[in-house]
């Protein structure tokens, strides 16, 4: 048995984060104040203009808070985090959350059930059983018998959000149920750091966690902030388009930047609900541009799973700005929506 692994980075926006396309100015007094690192398995940035560099360390101290108390909301690494325990919970009562964690199922469950199951955040047994869960150690092929069982521990209809005047509190009539907020926690943080910068004061900023971006004003240079989508290779780091954000959210998902080899065969880390099964088309990355860096970090991979004629289908139904890169014999094809399109750079249209 030949088993090889592939994590790529969390992002293929900016550089450990995002590609920041636009150059702040020579003189020190306008360049940005960037406070970086690591979170949740992947890379965190928070540019801002205009921020006193002695507010620095207290910002930094509160931006790796809100990480850490987001974290404990939503790893399913750590077996005390919020959700691991409702998962662990073998029982149907109601248990309750934070109003965010209740307002990011309730995203999800929204955009599970326009994408017909595609986005699916209770997939967790199936993830788990192809090796891509929090053990992440190698697997045999699963056979049909498994895939069948962990396929019966599945379905967004055994997840429900009650919203009470005491509180939020989450549902489950399958004691089983595994709830799994990874497709979504980059966004979640991502707004999470976005508010508390602009509590701040600060009004001119982009943030990234992973592949989601939010950004607000300007960037150094008085001009909107820039990202780049990069194109979806493992073998070199090129820009594939440019975006100008205008305030919005943007998020990525992409079936070669967690994968692993078995026996030959390429096994993505996006699971398609509907078989049990990784994904096996052609759509090798799917960009969304939306209001909040949540909503876009969930329709990005329920668009994955659905491959790039259903996914372009349904994104033009609902009026997404999407932008989707398909493997094809002789190369990469592009394919967006009219939405999208007004948010790239001008030279790129």
């Amino acid at each position: 048995m030949l088993f090889t692994r592939h994590v790529l980075p969390a992002s293929f926006l900016l550089s450990c984060g995002a590609v920041l396309c636009a150059c702040g100015p020579t003189d020190n007094a306008a360049q940005p104040v960037v406070i970086s690192g690591k979170t949740m398995g992947t890379y965190y940035r928070v540019s801002m203009v205009g921020l006193d560099k002695s507010r620095e360390p207290e910002l930094r101290r509160q931006i790796e808070a809100q990480l850490k108390e987001d974290d404990h909301e939503l790893s399913t690494y750590k077996d005390d985090s919020v959700l691991s325990r409702f998962n662990q919970y073998l029982g149907t009562a109601p248990q309750p959350v934070s109003r965010g964690m209740a307002d990011a199922v309730i995203t999800s469950l929204r955009i599970g059930e326009k994408t017909a199951g595609a986005m699916d955040i209770t997939v967790g047994p199936l993830v788990n059983l192809w090796g891509f869960g929090p053990s992440k150690e190698p697997v045999k092929m699963p056979d049909a018998q498994q895939i069948a069982a962990a396929r019966d521990e599945v379905g967004l209809q055994h997840l429900k959000v009650i919203q009470q005047a005491d509180g939020q509190y989450l549902q489950k009539d399958l004691p089983n149920l595994y709830v799994d907020l990874s497709t979504v926690g980059e966004g979640y943080a991502t707004d999470h750091l976005a508010r508390l910068v602009e509590g701040n004061g600060i009004s001119d900023y982009l943030v990234s966690v992973g592949g989601a971006v939010v950004s607000r004003g300007k960037n150094p240079q008085g001009k909107p902030w820039q990202v780049a989508i990069q194109k979806p290779t493992d073998k070199e780091n090129a820009v594939e388009a440019i975006v100008d954000l205008q305030g919005m959210g943007i998020s990525t998902s992409g079936s070669y930047r967690n994968y692993y080899e078995l026996d030959g065969k390429r096994l993505s880390h996006i699971i398609d609900p509907a078989t049990g099964r990784p994904i096996t088309h052609k759509l090798v990355s799917a960009t969304v541009i939306a209001p909040t860096a949540l909503e876009a970090d969930g329709w990005d991979t329920g668009l994955m799973v659905l491959g790039t004629d259903k996914a372009l289908a349904l994104a033009e139904k609902e009026h997404l700005a999407v932008y989707l890169i398909t493997k094809e014999p002789n190369g990469f094809k592009i394919t967006m929506t009219p939405q999208f399109k007004a948010y790239l750079r001008d030279a790129e249209k």
